[in-house]
């Protein structure tokens, strides 16, 4: 028989092998349902685990959980390990494993903060009681888990059976926690117990949150028309986003409480601290800004963009001058080709006239009359004269006496009537066009338009604070007034000027087109020209910071466009731009600006007429002095 020493020797090695064997069975169950569950949430790009294991136990695991076909990066470290710093473009794929039954889980849990959103939690309870579930339950009720965290909370009484996933979040600090059944594992299979995999669309319910919203009014009448679609030019943008938001907290079951206020914000130079709905994201007093605003270089760092629910924007909006505005009217009839071809046939004409003519006054001698006064003589001036009355189709006094220099004159006068037909019927028509070079910012500033702005306060600001040259000149040089004022003016003044025409106003372009609807008659609708000024995209909905909500909202207002609420919304508060059907109904009278031109040729011709005249006189007097 075997001694006792020896039977207590056996008994303790067979003890330490069944645990041995135990240890490495819970490990391997262990990375087994790990490795289920992060295949379930999605494929994590590090793995923190957070664990009092034996270093056996740490071994089996890591060796288990890359045992199949998917290797993850894994790091096991203690509990007393609690600033965890990563690498803030990976946090949104780092999972961190906490083994709850281990001492001081509760203080991790509890020091996170911030990390509630950054990362994905899973905390297991494999040996879970009702007291350690208790102690769970008793420090999650003070964790900041929001509407955005992704926390699961493992638990089972025993391992080799059954293992339980539970997701925890709350719509709100202040909100009670809400368990969502995730799944179970048995067996190493996964249950789905979710009714999708998008954690913003099964958390969609805020079960009547209260939100706050800022909205941007700058008539205080906006608050009485904010959904009867009346008064639309005023605060359109707030009135349309008004009613967007409203839906957008129906769908999220929430209710929103707005927060008025006159400007969209901008930043004190001196105090470097922002005003408005702005200031107020900022400040996270309010979640959502309910009337979207221009994003801007220095507004991206301190608030979230999140969507682009309408399609507007303020620019510069001008009727077409007349042609004779921006080009010489005298010189368009014709191509630069035709008008070289035409000096060409004028010069060769009367090359070919002189010496029919000089050979015509050769034989004067021999019995032709040499005093006719309806004779053309062989004199560059009269030959001129001939050559620019055909030109003119005003005829001329003295013809030739040969048939070949009168065949040459007949054929002048008869191209050039077929010319001048031409350009006579084209001057009439050119005078009734527009013109099409006014397209940018430059051809603005250069042409004698003058310009004037709607009087709203992001116009102001904007205007203002211009940097690129181009704008700058236009703000200082046209806008501002030597006098010290300035053309910041009424919408209603500012659309009747640009009627009667040789202006240009800047101003949200659905106001403008709903005042020139109503006013305008249907010719003074056409050759309507847009120019952009403010170097910005068209206005964005923006919430806080960081907000737990940003998914929901963006998902929401996604929506409600791939719905059609959104255009529709839109359609009912906001006028195109008008269309061109009365072309051609009204005839324009020529002007001065028109006849511009032909008055300058007028008065250089006098005046040198009454150069010629003076040069002449002083001639006679000196030739009288000198008999």
């Amino acid at each position: 028989m075997l001694s006792n020493s020896v039977l207590k020797y056996l008994l303790f090695i067979s003890f330490s092998i069944g645990i041995f064997s135990s240890h490495n069975d819970q490990a391997k169950i262990l990375a087994n349902s790990v490795r289920v569950l992060l295949e379930a949430i999605g494929k994590p790009g590090r793995l923190t685990v957070m664990a009092c294991w034996p270093s056996d136990f740490s071994f089996r695991f890591y060796t288990s959980i890359n045992n199949a076909n998917e290797s993850y990066q894994i790091v096991i470290t203690q509990t007393d390990f609690i600033n965890v710093s990563r690498d803030s473009t990976k946090e949104q794929h780092e999972f961190i494993l906490i083994d709850f039954q281990c001492n001081g889980a509760d203080t991790i849990l509890l020091s996170a903060k911030e990390k509630w959103i950054n990362y994905f939690w899973i905390i297991f309870d494999m040996q879970m009681s009702i007291e350690t579930e208790e102690a769970f339950w008793s420090v999650s009720r003070n964790l900041p888990i929001l509407i955005t965290s992704e926390v699961y909370y493992v638990k089972s009484q025993n391992i080799f059976e059954k293992i339980v996933v539970q997701q925890l979040y709350r719509t709100d600090v202040l909100m009670p926690l809400i368990i969502e059944e995730f799944g179970e594992i048995i067996n190493g299979l996964f249950i789905d117990y979710r009714r999708t995999t998008i954690s913003s669309r099964r958390r969609q319910n805020l079960f009547g949150l209260r939100l706050k919203a800022s909205m941007v009014v700058t008539n205080n009448d906006t608050l009485n028309h904010l959904t009867d679609y009346r008064e639309t030019q005023t605060d359109p943008l707030s009135k349309v986003n008004y009613i967007l938001t409203q839906f957008l907290m129906s769908y999220l079951n929430a209710t929103a409480e707005y927060l008025i206020v006159s400007s969209w914000g901008y930043k004190d130079d001196k105090t470097e601290e922002w005003s408005g709905m702005v200031g107020q994201l900022v400040r996270q007093e309010v979640e959502l800004g309910a009337s979207p605003l221009f994003m801007t270089v220095e507004r991206v760092p301190i608030i979230q963009y999140i969507a682009s629910p309408t399609r507007t924007g303020s620019r510069f909006i001008l009727r077409s001058p007349k042609l004779s505005y921006t080009d010489n009217v005298f010189l368009l009839p014709f191509d630069d080709f035709v008008w070289y071809c035409l000096i060409v046939l004028v010069i060769v004409t009367a090359i070919f006239l002189i010496i029919s003519v000089f050979i015509e006054w050769k034989y004067v001698s021999n019995g032709m009359d040499a005093d006719s006064s309806s004779d053309l003589r062989p004199s560059v001036s009269d030959i001129f004269f001939v050559i620019f009355g055909a030109a003119c189709q005003q005829g001329s006094a003295a013809i030739p006496r040969s048939v070949a220099g009168r065949i040459i004159l007949a054929v002048a006068f008869t191209i050039l009537m077929f010319l001048y037909t031409s350009y006579s019927a084209n001057i009439v028509a050119l005078l009734q066009s527009p013109s099409t070079k006014i397209k940018t910012l430059k051809d603005l500033y250069e042409s004698r338009l003058d310009i004037g702005v709607d009087d709203t306060v992001f116009n102001r600001y904007y205007f203002s604070h211009a940097e690129e040259s181009m704008r700058k000149k236009i703000y200082t040089e046209k806008v501002l007034k030597k006098n010290g004022q300035d053309n910041f003016m009424s919408l209603e003044e500012g659309v009747q000027r640009v009627r009667q025409g040789l202006f240009a106003f800047h101003m949200e372009l659905s106001l403008g087109y709903k005042v020139m609807s109503e006013t305008f008659f249907e010719d003074e609708k056409c050759g309507l020209i847009e120019i952009a000024y403010l170097q910005v995209t068209d206005p964005w909905y923006a919430i806080k910071k960081n907000s737990s909500y940003k998914e929901l909202f963006k998902i929401g207002l996604m929506r409600m466009h791939e719905h059609g609420i959104t255009e529709r919304e839109n359609t009912r508060m906001y006028t195109k731009k008008p269309r061109c059907t009365g072309t051609g109904g009204n005839f324009i009278t020529a002007s001065l600006v028109d006849t511009k031109p032909a008055l300058l040729v007028l008065l250089w011709g006098y005046l040198m007429a009454l150069m010629v005249l003076g040069v002449e006189f002083f001639i006679k007097s000196i030739k009288e002095k000198g008999n």
